[in-house]
């Protein structure tokens, strides 16, 4: 697929979803369809959910501990995703799953984004930098290099990045090279500074590499979900700082700690053109004479 065959336009969505206890699946399944249908309803390409999202389907049972929540969760996956991907067709839309963990076949236990797109078809990306709390509580490892790929869509390559993914800059390069002008980043902190981190990194990007970052924040708690206590977000659509672009290069945002959603329409012409003649062309200035990174 080639650039020309990709629209100038996208309209992408951000979920700032609110945890709160449920009773069973449907409650779940009806939330996340609630906010999925909105978004068609505004026209939109995507829509992203938050990191750890899922974890609300642990909710309705007791407190389990770090093993038994895992394999509670990775039981659940099948119909969460059998859901998602119809979810995907029926309203037309890209959907960028959040995460959750799963057990993969090896027995290890992998931080995973599922995305649905409209065509039928499903993706993954595994996180590749589990954090501290994730590997000590829930013995989470990272990713392998088949993680740090675009997804081919029908608006063009995109990149997942997940959290802690988003403060190393070599992954979002790795995207940009593969041809990604936007990239969704779900994110799950615990308060204002991991929530900044997330945020800041994610502006860096955004000029660094002169494309989108869409991302998408958990809110409120889940007291007998095992490493899912407190949240704070406040997911935003950015764009790189330039004149064709938002003044303080934030396309959209949702009010902190409130559920919701922001809806923007990122024009992909303006992004080729700031790239090729913008007040700073970032990607065209580096000095690869000095430095390059050599992709395994």
């Amino acid at each position: 697929m080639t650039a020309s065959n990709h629209p100038d336009k996208v309209r992408v969505a951000a979920v700032q979803y609110g945890l709160r206890g449920i009773s069973g699946p449907e409650d779940f399944e009806r939330q996340v369809e609630y906010f999925v249908l909105s978004a068609a309803d505004y026209g939109s390409d995507f829509i992203t959910f938050p990191e750890l999202f899922a974890m609300q389907l642990l909710s309705p049972g007791a407190r389990l501990p770090a093993a038994e929540a895992i394999a509670a969760i990775d039981a659940l996956t099948p119909r969460f995703t059998a859901f998602m991907s119809g979810l995907a067709q029926q309203y037309r839309i890209n959907i960028i799953g959040g995460s959750h963990p799963v057990r993969i076949d090896t027995g290890a236990t992998r931080n995973r984004c599922h995305i649905f797109l409209r065509d039928g078809s499903t993706h993954y990306r595994d996180k590749l930098h589990p954090t501290p709390s994730e590997r000590d509580a829930w013995g989470i490892e990272g990713g392998t290099a088949r993680d740090a790929d675009v997804i081919e869509t029908d608006c063009g390559p995109v990149g997942v990045m997940i959290c802690y993914d988003s403060e190393f800059p070599e992954l979002p390069r790795r995207l940009i090279d593969q041809g990604a002008e936007i990239l969704f980043v779900p994110y799950c902190t615990d308060d204002r500074r991991g929530h900044l981190r997330v945020r800041y990194c994610c502006a860096a990007r955004a000029v660094e590499n002169q494309c989108y970052v869409v991302t998408a924040g958990v809110t409120g708690n889940l007291p007998n979900v095992f490493n899912m206590d407190i949240h704070h977000a406040e997911s935003a659509i950015l764009t790189p700082s330039d004149m064709p672009f938002a003044r303080d290069g934030i396309a959209a945002e949702v009010t902190p700690n409130s559920e919701g959603m922001a809806i923007a329409d990122l024009s992909l012409a303006d992004l080729r053109q700031a790239r090729a003649n913008g007040a700073v062309r970032n990607l065209a200035d580096r000095r690869l004479d000095l430095y390059r990174v050599d992709w395994n």
